[in-house]
């Protein structure tokens, strides 16, 4: 097959980043140029289904083919990722362009797929999962692997694919299937090459990665302590973390294992034990509690994250203000907060109790007014302190700016060359804002 042009164009969480850069680096390796999208023969869209607001952006994304395709037939469409899984028999009826559709859990035949449609532009090719146990890995050739990467510098490592937790409001396990750990090995070999290419920084990712290794009789905190001592690796990072797994032992690799960044993101949803019981989160806010105890008496200078939900159907205002008490009371260095949004196929989706979408608006804009004050009040204590901060990337407004990340994750502005990209520098902190902190390099 002769050489083709191809686009990737990347929306939602880490692993659809890292699994867009599989598609990618397998593609590259058989000949295909990445262009723009402009220019290219066929256009791979991945893309979330976390949230509706996330799906309603890339089905507008769809929408703006319809002229080119008209017009020169061209480019085809490839959508991948959980929106497919849920809505690609609709993309393939609705958009005449979309030529493969293809769920997350048959990634590995997603290039030859490619290759099938860009050489036969009127087949159409349906890879939607109908079974959650299924799984095709995507395989490369020695010294392929993620060659071809978002970021030079760092790199995410899917070590499980799945859930089995099933919480009401989640969509996840229907469009990613059952919990899987990869073999660890896979994991060791992947990390190996990623190091060898010049990464310094890697994440473990998955949907749930302290459930790692049950299903193989091993464990996340063993697995993590083997990578942490992988030669060559500078910082280790995982997301995400459910209270419920989140164990003393992995406290103990953290506090133990240099490499191992202090930081972590662990999703409470809810400050209502009521609410997380409605949620089917596994865990009391008494128990959530103890574990923030468990990890800041090892890890005391840990950058604490969280994820958190308002307007959960049947959410009181007494709920609502158990979870602002949260908040107050463990101070997160910073919350990802979203307004409740229904998922068709999930049981919350039509629980009773449905709160209006404008009050669910009004106690975001509350929830984000009290954590912006606490996330400002948290940095201003760094301003004058001294961080080695890993550069790597440029940063988004600014010429001559870079900018990196502390161990506890914070994002950090500083002016300096591109030759300081993929080094570890010495930036003193000069000013604080709730998203982000500015400093200057002194070595």
């Amino acid at each position: 097959m002769s050489a083709k042009r191809f686009c990737v164009k990347v929306y939602g969480c880490q692993m659809n980043v890292y699994d867009a850069d599989r598609v990618r680096t397998v593609l590259c390796s058989r000949g295909w140029q990445e262009v723009s999208e402009d220019e290219a023969d066929v256009v791979m869209i991945t893309g979330c289904s976390v949230r509706a607001k996330a799906e309603q952006k890339v089905w507008s994304e769809l929408g703006l083919y319809e002229h080119s395709w008209q017009k020169d037939q061209r480019p085809v469409v490839a959508l991948t990722g959980c929106i497919a899984q849920r809505l690609g028999e609709k993309a393939l009826a609705r958009f005449p362009y979309v030529r493969l559709v293809a769920g997350p859990r048959h990634i590995g035949l997603l290039p030859d797929a490619i290759e099938q449609v860009a050489a036969h532009p009127k087949s159409r090719i349906n890879l939607l999962d109908t079974d959650p146990r299924e799984f095709h890995a995507l395989d490369f050739d020695a010294g392929d692997v993620t060659i071809k990467r978002e970021n030079r510098y760092k790199a995410y490592v899917t070590i499980a694919h799945g859930c089995d937790n099933f919480c009401t409001y989640c969509i996840v396990p229907y469009v990613r299937g059952r919990f899987i750990s990869r073999k660890p090995d896979d994991i060791f070999d992947e990390c190996r090459m990623l190091i060898d290419d010049g990464v310094k920084e890697i994440t473990l990712l998955g949907q749930n990665v302290n459930s790692y290794g049950k299903d193989l009789g091993l464990s996340f905190a063993w697995l993590l302590r083997e990578v942490s001592h992988l030669d060559g690796l500078k910082r280790l990072r995982f997301v995400t973390s459910l209270p419920q797994d989140f164990t003393q032992e992995i406290v103990d690799v953290m506090a133990e294992e240099e490499t191992v960044c202090p930081s972590l993101n662990l999703p409470v949803q809810s400050g209502s034990t009521r609410v997380l019981r409605l949620m089917n989160r596994k865990y009391t806010r008494e128990e959530y509690f103890d574990k923030v105890r468990m990890l800041r008496e090892r890890v005391p200078d840990v950058g604490l994250t969280t994820d958190l939900i308002v307007g959960f159907p049947g959410e009181t205002e007494e709920d609502f203000e158990e979870s602002m008490s949260a908040l107050r009371e463990i101070r997160f260095d910073l919350v990802h907060s979203a307004a409740y949004s229904e998922r068709e196929g999930t049981p919350a989706a039509t629980m009773e109790g449905a709160l209006p979408v404008e009050l669910r608006l009004e106690r975001l804009n509350r929830l984000n007014e009290l954590q912006d004050s606490i996330t400002l009040e948290i940095n201003r204590q760094l301003e004058g302190q001294v961080f080695e901060v890993f550069a790597d990337d440029a940063a988004p407004r600014g010429n001559g700016f870079l900018q990196g990340r502390t161990p506890q994750d914070k994002v950090v502005i500083f002016e300096g060359g591109r030759q300081l990209l993929g080094k570890f520098v010495k930036v003193r902190i000069t000013r604080a804002e709730a998203w982000c902190l500015h400093g200057e390099v002194i070595e």
